[in-house]
């Protein structure tokens, strides 16, 4: 049964116990209501090393004022169930008046790619990214965290981040995991009715219309991106926030496709935002 730890200073001193011990700490940070995609991660992560460590915290720090920090589904005794089915070792939940006491005023800020697609849709969003994981870092020791590359810029932030700060952690991405639709898994899809969840198969068609538009040669990624807007406003439900080719290492546009070249959108279904990404070579 998975040891349940709130307590970050209890946390912190069982990660310096198992450390000591010669024992590899693999983590998996989640904001709780766990579907499939997060237990691909608890499944490669089981493999990786000796102790695994999830930790359940929905981070207010990454909500923007008109967000759905209040709405955001939760379900810990679900999470609990899954966290034992996959052998989770730990699971850190937290409460936000720890980890953000009084007085808190130290924010991690990753210049540039924070700034750019849902960066620039979320100001500050990625700022409370960086800050949580920093935190959970410190308090975890992980030598290897594990996140899904559906949120494909927060793995560019979180490896930047490890970089530039000399963090002693191997951040490894996981592929997304999809419905049989195709449509990204994530907790946010229980925002969607009947209606709207059939609306937003638009998004994973869009993007394989683009891959077999490259695949037959086309290589100008504005005759992409205007594919993929046509395939989108088709659906009266759905409205777009953005529609961006890029290369895959420093999220800058990409004219021209070629390998590395990413597409990524973000469209709002109902209360839904739905983000996804897709290789283009």
């Amino acid at each position: 049964m998975s040891k349940i730890i709130t307590s970050i200073k209890e946390m912190q001193a069982q990660s310096a116990a198992l450390r000591a011990k010669g024992n590899s700490i693999v983590f998996v940070p989640t904001m709780g209501f766990l579907h499939d995609g997060h237990r691909a991660l608890l499944v490669a992560g089981r493999k990786m090393g000796s102790t695994l460590v999830m930790s359940i915290f929905v981070n207010p720090a990454q909500f923007g004022p008109k967000e759905d920090l209040s709405a955001y589904p939760r379900d810990l005794d679900r999470d609990l169930k899954m966290a034992e089915d996959e052998g989770v070792d730990i699971v850190f939940t937290p409460s936000a008046p720890d980890m953000y006491p009084d007085g808190f005023k130290t924010f991690v800020e990753v210049e540039g790619l924070s700034n750019t697609l849902c960066g620039a849709s979320r100001p500050g969003h990625f700022r409370g990214v960086a800050t949580v994981v920093l935190k959970l870092f410190n308090l975890v020791m992980p030598h290897k965290a594990l996140f899904g590359k559906k949120d494909f810029q927060q793995i560019k932030v979180i490896e930047q981040m490890v970089k530039d700060l000399d963090l002693p952690v191997e951040i490894t991405g996981v592929e997304t995991v999809r419905e049989m639709d195709g449509l990204a898994m994530s907790s946010r899809n229980s925002y969607l009715g009947p209606q709207e969840r059939t609306a937003a198969i638009c998004v994973p068609k869009a993007m394989e219309e683009a891959r077999k538009l490259v695949d037959a040669g086309e290589a100008e990624s504005r005759i992409v991106i205007e594919k993929v807007k046509k395939i989108i406003e088709k659906e009266p439900l759905a409205m777009i926030d953005y529609i961006r080719v890029c290369r895959s290492d420093n999220l800058e546009d990409a004219p021209v496709i070629d390998e590395g070249s990413m597409l990524f959108l973000a469209v709002k279904v109902g209360k839904a935002r739905l983000i996804d990404n897709t290789s283009l070579k």
